[in-house]
């Protein structure tokens, strides 16, 4: 990505990870359809009462797995093989450590996590199941997202596209299995779940060992290395610390949500999952720019990373004008998928959910094009702060709006999120902009 036209670059990149990232909404879009469908709405609140968890959690992982393969996408672009092995080589020993820690230790809280957030004691039972279980798998999370990161950083995004693809078609079918055969309710979506992950982890780890020559080590390479876990962890802990602290945020906001009772937890839900079903392109064209940022600025190339982003802005805009026009026409009808005709009220909270949203995701575009593209070269720290800014956000409207206007705040915590981590997007990668031309221009001379 390093030579060429910047627009038919980043879109073909770009394209197998929306793929990818719309099968991996599918799991989760799923587990909602089929649980709201088969199971009822207190099964359905049950799944979505902990979704701003599960992103703290999850987020924080697939966070550092972007970041591990930050410096592989640079030294890739730079042509250092020996030493992106090696980054591979540690990433991967990080990785298993820290799956396993983290596991144990959400495990342990999963009850007192539902307890804090005020989650309805009739759904209490369903949600601690539900959350258990993906904590259990998350180590199949934290290794699928780092092999895929790993592969897409050496500028092949398909491939994960394939296994993500086969291992969705997996999870449909056992979502099904568990819940209408075995009887398993809300456990049974977790489980198909996990097993999925695990599946798509697998086949990429796989696929990647035979696949790429360049990444076949040496003893000498599979050598831990603490400077590289340094700098490994010194790039991939803020980016995942910058998921977690947004979910702080979240997390407050969903809690105010659940004190307003099951329906709306239920109407949050569903919203939630269609919202993120169309947040998918932009969180694709965002990571699209990380590696495009990463490899341009590994190759000494900073005047192509500012060409990545008016190309990427633009791209951005003609799909959220589309998005506009299909959610301000069939929302109502989406939430069908989730709850009976019969739950008017319900549907009612989910459309008026998605049509705010929606509405200010030309905010959620610009967020993610510049925040990715900060991380990419390499300012993760920098990037983190936006986090910051959204959290606070989120915990001003969870804390003031909300109590005041019931559901109608909820629905505008995200933009208001959003709002305030592109106040501080904007600046900060001007200034990363800066910074590199005057790196380059030093090297230069």
């Amino acid at each position: 990505m390093t030579s060429g036209r910047s627009l038919p670059l980043i879109f073909n990149f770009t394209l197998p990870l929306l793929l990818g990232n719309l099968l991996q909404q599918t799991y989760s879009l799923v587990d909602a359809a089929i649980v709201g469908k088969f199971l009822g709405i207190n099964a359905l609140a049950s799944v979505g009462a902990s979704t701003s968890v599960v992103f703290l959690i999850l987020g924080f992982c697939n966070g550092c797995c972007g970041g591990f393969a930050i410096p592989v996408a640079q030294k890739f672009g730079a042509r250092d093989y020996v030493t992106m092995r090696r980054y591979v080589s540690v990433s991967l020993k990080i990785a298993g450590v820290m799956s396993v820690a983290i596991t144990v230790i959400t495990s342990l809280l999963c009850a007192f996590i539902l307890r804090s957030m005020q989650t309805p004691e009739n759904i209490f039972e369903g949600a601690y199941q539900y959350l258990l279980i993906t904590f259990i798998g998350i180590p199949c999370t934290f290794f699928y997202n780092l092999l895929s990161s790993v592969i897409r950083a050496l500028g092949d995004s398909k491939t994960p596209f394939w296994f993500l693809l086969l291992s969705t078609v997996l999870n449909i079918f056992l979502d099904l299995f568990c819940i209408l055969v075995l009887g398993w309710g809300v456990a049974g979506a977790s489980i198909a779940t996990v097993v999925s992950q695990g599946v798509s982890a697998l086949l990429c780890y796989l696929y990647m060992n035979r696949k790429f020559e360049i990444l076949r080590t040496t003893a000498s390479d599979r050598r831990f290395r603490p400077e590289l876990a340094k700098q490994l962890l010194s790039i991939g802990v803020p980016m995942g610390l910058q998921f977690s602290i947004t979910a702080i945020g979240s997390i407050m906001l969903q809690s105010a949500n659940n004190a307003l009772g099951t329906a709306c937890v239920a109407a949050f839900t569903a919203a939630m999952r269609i919202k993120m079903v169309f947040m998918c392109a932009l969180d694709s064209l965002g990571m699209a720019m990380a590696t495009y940022s990463g490899q341009n600025y590994g190759a000494g190339k900073p005047d192509r990373i500012w060409q990545g982003i008016k190309s990427a802005v633009g791209m951005m805009m003609i799909y959220i004008i589309a998005v506009n026009i299909i959610i301000w026409g069939w929302a109502d009808k989406i939430a069908l998928l989730f709850v009976d005709p019969s739950e008017t009220e319900i549907i009612k909270d989910t459309a008026l959910f998605v049509h705010i949203n929606v509405s200010f995701f030309p905010l959620l575009g610009l967020l993610s094009v510049l925040r990715y593209s900060i991380q990419g070269a390499g300012y993760t720290k920098l990037a983190m702060f936006s986090g910051v800014s959204e959290m606070i956000a989120r915990v001003l409207v969870s804390l003031i709006v909300v109590p005041a206007f019931g559901f109608l705040g909820v629905c505008f915590g995200d933009p208001t999120a959003w709002l305030f981590a592109c106040l501080f997007l904007i600046p900060a990668f001007s200034y990363v902009y800066r910074r590199l031309n005057l790196i380059v221009a030093k090297e230069r001379n």
